[in-house]
């Protein structure tokens, strides 16, 4: 009894504790508003870094692109994080780069730093002991040193060649504290210097989807004669190709469609199988008889092997079909690509 007692207490006071913390929650809009002051103050801490970016910034970019090896960049605890990702914008944008843990540096990997390599050390406070060592490390083999740091006059800052100023007003949490502010814009200034790089050097889209073949814009630039099925000879007929002929070109791929082909490659018309069925219907046995000049359809829709996947489907939706035939910039018959095809590819 005295246990059921007790239980009852507790349950009770469980909820007395949840009731008294439901009405010390504060409301949507706090919630927000607290979300929003964030925001603003690390907007205003990049836009302020936006201001105090000057000749150092440009005279980085030129060592960068005159660099013959890659651009290292080496920092530890969340400068480290916005590190990491730097190195894999730099490096998806056309300028090589990775990235170095500090700690592990002095554990083995200074082998990884060679002399063509450039050196690019992030550190808010620019006393982090691990990444000075790593610059200093660094310079001993000839390496330029770009630092960008909060502190103007820190250790790292008399270490590097050129500074980038990432200094800010105030971090964005309440206690100023966290590392916010300072991390944001220290990863706004490594896109800038990734964006910077890639405008100079006409980086396009399609040097970017090359980096990225796994994703859809890189999967958008693929080229039909990547995901065309090739022409093959069991399938080839010529004007005067007969029924029996024609039928089996057009199973045995499995496609339901086979070009009709001049002797130079040219493609002349098509036949479908059901050109074949309608043929059957309309003549009866007598069908047996014709030639593929007289099933076919003349001026088939044609894409070039060269164009890119992604405007076949335009092609196929205009005109209604699920396949088009690939032709060379001579016009000769190169191979087939369907809709499934490029689902496959997933162009779509």
């Amino acid at each position: 009894m005295q246990n059921k007692e007790t239980n009852i207490n507790l349950h009770q006071n469980l909820k007395s504790t949840r009731k008294q913390m439901e009405q010390k929650f504060p409301s949507q809009g706090e919630i927000v508003a607290l979300g929003q002051e964030v925001l603003n103050k690390e907007s205003h801490a990049i836009k302020l870094a936006s201001t105090q970016l000057d000749g150092r910034f440009a005279e980085a970019i030129k060592k960068i692109l005159t660099c013959r090896g890659q651009v290292v960049i080496s920092a530890l605890g969340k400068s480290g994080h916005v590190g990491s990702k730097i190195s894999a914008t730099l490096a998806s944008t056309g300028t090589p780069a990775y990235f170095l843990h500090a700690s592990e540096a002095l554990h083995g990997d200074f082998g990884r730093i060679m002399s063509s390599d450039i050196m690019l050390a992030i550190a808010f406070g620019g006393e982090t002991r691990e990444v000075l060592s790593v610059c200093k490390f660094a310079k001993r083999k000839g390496l330029t040193v770009i630092a960008i740091t909060g502190n103007l006059k820190s250790s790292l800052a008399k270490i590097a060649d050129i500074v980038l100023d990432a200094s800010i007003p105030f971090e964005a949490d309440t206690l100023g504290l966290a590392p916010t502010s300072s991390s944001s814009v220290s990863m706004s200034i490594g896109d800038a210097l990734a964006v910077t790089l890639m405008e100079i050097r006409g980086f396009s889209a399609e040097n970017f989807a090359s980096l990225h073949p796994g994703g859809r814009l890189g999967r958008s630039f693929l080229k039909v004669s990547e995901v065309m099925h090739p022409q093959s000879m069991a399938t080839k007929i010529d004007e005067y190709s007969d029924f029996h002929s024609i039928l089996e070109a057009v199973t045995s791929p499995n496609f339901g469609i086979v070009p009709v082909q001049s002797q130079e490659g040219i493609v002349l018309g098509s036949i479908s199988d059901g050109d074949l069925r309608r043929a059957l219907l309309k003549f009866g046995g007598k069908a047996l008889n014709l030639l593929a000049k007289d099933l076919m359809s003349a001026s088939p829709k044609v894409v070039n092997l060269n164009m890119e996947a992604s405007e076949v489907i335009s092609v196929l939706e205009k005109y209604k079909i699920t396949s088009v035939f690939v032709i060379d910039s001579e016009n000769r018959y190169k191979g087939l690509v369907r809709m499934h095809d490029l689902l496959t590819a997933r162009v779509i």
